[in-house]
Parts: C-alpha cells; structure tokens; sequence
C-alpha cells in the first residue's frame, strides 16, 4: 500500500513509500529515522496525534516533527 510520509527533521522531506500490509506507526518510524527515540518526536497521522500501535491505512499521510532540535541552547 501507498503512505505519504513527512520528515521534518533537518532539511526534510515528503515523499510516497510503499509499505507491507499491516506496518504500524512505531514500525515506519523505526525504518525511517533509524532508531531515534520516539520520545523526542511528534508523530501524527492523518495530522491526528497516533499510539505507536496503530497500523497504517492505503492512503494515510505520516508525519514525524521532531520536539527537541539537537544543539539549541535551552
């Protein structure tokens, strides 16, 4: 199936993947961002706020907006 992920950490990037029946949230993001905490990031879909457990849908747009930027001074 067909998901539009948006990756708006550092340059960013949205872009169409295909992705197996049944992937979860936690499973792409794991895939997409290469193990970064998911704590540190505001993953929605379908611009909803999502558990971790959620399986993705034909058609759902994903978006993973990171909380924390890396080097800021607090």
């Amino acid at each position: 199936m067909k998901v539009l992920v948006i990756n708006n950490h550092g340059g960013g990037f949205a872009d169409y993947l295909e992705v197996a029946d049944g992937t979860t949230v936690a499973k792409l993001f794991e895939e997409q961002t290469g193990g970064k905490d998911p704590e540190n990031y505001l993953i929605r879909v379908n611009r909803q706020p999502c558990p971790q457990d959620q399986v993705l849908q034909d058609g759902d747009r994903i978006s993973f907006t990171p909380t924390k930027i890396e080097g800021a001074i607090a």
